[in-house]
């Protein structure tokens, strides 16, 4: 066998382990991939069952606590879901403030959050959800 094609033999091999190795990657990661949606558009979008992120306001007058669960509305001003949390919500969630909700769409307007993140104000939003609050006109934020 020649020099050169030992070296191919050597390269073909490599690049099917780097392969193999990417697809093992990115099949033990696919359950922690969550996509954004806001409220209008999950409810189109999104599958019964899927893994999601969604982001809003906290529509006013919508928190209720009770048995350790707290559910609440996210709003883009479009649309809303209902959301439901066991546990303790962050400290600065308040209702009127910007939130984004991790956890699993069930279907209908139901979404059941597993983790909550809560900030003082809408900067951190997306792009998507601030346009949605403009067209409202229940922008808080700078222009």
């Amino acid at each position: 066998m020649r020099k050169s094609s030992r070296r191919l033999i050597v390269i073909g091999a490599a690049g099917v382990l780097l392969a193999l190795a990417a697809g093992l990657t990115l099949y033990g990661l696919k359950d922690s991939v969550a996509y954004f949606y806001a409220p209008s558009d999950v409810v189109v979008q999104a599958k019964a069952g899927e893994r999601v992120r969604i982001g809003g306001l906290v529509e006013t007058g919508s928190v209720a606590r009770g048995g350790g669960v707290i559910s609440f509305k996210v709003t883009d001003g479009v649309g809303a879901v209902a959301v439901s949390y066991q546990g303790d919500p962050p400290d600065l969630f308040a209702e009127g403030q910007g939130v984004v909700a991790e956890g699993v769409w069930r279907g209908g307007d139901t979404f059941a959050a597993e983790r909550i993140l809560a900030k003082h104000d809408e900067k951190y939003m997306p792009r998507e959800v601030v346009e949605a609050l403009k067209a409202k006109g229940e922008w808080k934020g700078t222009p």
